[in-house]
């Protein structure tokens, strides 16, 4: 009886073990001599290198080469590419492990090396990289889209995906600008939740860097993942980048960085090549990344690189909610507390060239007494910490009563609201530290 092993195909040595305590080892191509293994004791191997080409079975290492048995028909560990070369090997030069298309997938490799316990479809990769992407399960209730917001974001959307049928010039980029806390990130992200669109988003904070390069690299790797989204999820994806004049924007004497123009050199290639896209890799042929709409929002754009701000890269959209828009918004807001329109309506024309986010900060403003008053309730500010955070799992906080919302408490805390403005516009106490700053 015998037990035979042959790594014919991996060029590694074949084995033959029999009944007898004799090995013989048939070496390939590259160890042009037999090894002979003789067991002298127990606990002693010696090894006798004979010139012998004879294998045991009559032939010779020529023939069994030219008998080479391949993995599985469909081996990619046997792959070649166009050009001939290993595949395997190709990949990593190419993508550098980013192409998450290839793992251990069903039909990709061979089934052996997919295994059964963690299912045919195993790639962790792909469902771990897709967490950056946003649900906007938090957002529940009822909200106002303004429709000039909502026909705005669709356009763009719907132009990028169909622009290989247009004969026309789309602009990759949109960009929102406007006053602050006029809601254009809101109102964006419910506008995704709405068409059903995973965006990718990022924040200004991520364009800068210790490491040169390293934030355009994101931006291109985050545009790659969104196109992935489309092509394995079957759902709309887009790039988002909020406050991109406080990463990009120029102010005065603030200094530009080797990132800053590789962020902007990225954003203006992406605008003028949108399917080739690299983050390192070497180019391939059949490496084409869907056409991908990115939305960035601002309050200047005037402090941006003018190049990537030009008609046919960027199309400008300035919003500034009107009357009808702010008193929608805002009773959508007050609905659930018993409010009527009418009330709203008094209240925004109390405090008229207010941003959307003044009314929502009256609301919370309205909550302080009511929380300072469960702060006493529940043993003081000595025992919050206590209570909050080492009280037992099981153990509930004790319950906090909501205050009922009314006008005349809004208003209250709107008065209190514009006299903090009004005393940071007034003092301006920068300038009892620094004597010598001009206006």
């Amino acid at each position: 009886m015998a037990f035979h092993c042959n790594f014919s195909n991996t060029d590694l040595s074949s084995f033959t073990l029999s009944k007898c305590l004799k090995f013989n080892c048939r070496t390939s191509s590259l160890f042009p001599r037999t090894l002979s293994v003789h067991r002298v004791s127990p606990f002693v191997v010696r090894s006798i290198a004979t010139s012998s080409d004879s294998n045991g079975d009559g032939g010779t290492s020529a023939e069994s080469e030219g008998k080479k048995k391949k993995l599985s028909e469909q081996s990619s560990w046997e792959a070649k590419d166009s050009e001939g070369n290993d595949y395997l090997y190709r990949l990593g030069k190419e993508s550098e492990n980013m192409n998450i298309a290839v793992g251990a997938r069903a039909g990709v490799i061979d089934d052996l090396f997919t295994g059964g316990f963690l299912g045919k479809d195993s790639d962790i990769v792909f469902d771990y990289r897709q967490k950056v992407t946003r649900s906007f399960e938090y957002l529940q209730g009822d909200y106002y889209i303004a429709p000039l917001f909502m026909d705005k974001i669709a356009v763009h959307i719907v132009k990028n995906y169909i622009a290989h049928l247009l004969n026309i010039k789309v602009p990759l980029i949109l960009g929102i600008w406007g006053g602050k806390g006029q809601g254009k990130t809101f109102q964006t992200e419910l506008i995704f939740q709405a068409m059903g669109i995973l965006p990718v988003i990022m924040s200004a904070g991520e364009l800068e860097s210790e490491r040169a390069g390293e934030p355009g690299r994101l931006i291109r790797d985050r545009y790659r993942t969104a196109s992935q989204v489309v092509q394995n999820q079957g759902k709309m994806s887009c790039l988002m980048i909020n406050d991109i004049d406080a990463g990009l924007g120029r102010f005065g004497n603030t200094q530009m960085t080797v990132n800053n123009q590789i962020v902007v050199g990225t954003l203006m290639n992406l605008s003028d090549n949108p399917t080739r896209v690299s983050i390192g890799q070497d180019w391939r042929e059949s490496d084409i990344t869907n056409r991908i709409p990115i939305i960035v929002t601002g309050n200047d754009f005037s402090t941006l690189y003018a190049p990537l701000v030009r008609d046919g890269r960027m199309d400008k959209f300035y919003w500034q909610p009107n009357i009808d828009d702010i008193i929608n918004i805002v009773n959508r807001m007050y609905e659930k507390d018993g409010l009527s329109k009418n009330d709203v309506i008094s209240i925004v024309k109390t405090f008229p060239n207010q941003a959307l986010d003044f009314y929502g900060a009256l609301r919370s403003r309205t909550y302080d007494n009511s929380i300072l008053k469960w702060v006493n309730e529940i043993g003081g500010p000595e025992s919050v910490g206590s209570i909050l955070l080492k009280r037992k799992k099981k153990e509930n906080l004790p319950v906090f009563v909501p205050p009922k919302q009314t006008v005349e408490g809004l208003l209250e805390s709107g008065y209190s609201l514009i006299k903090e403005q009004q005393l940071i516009m007034e003092s301006k106490l920068s300038k009892e530290y620094m004597k010598n700053m001009e206006d």
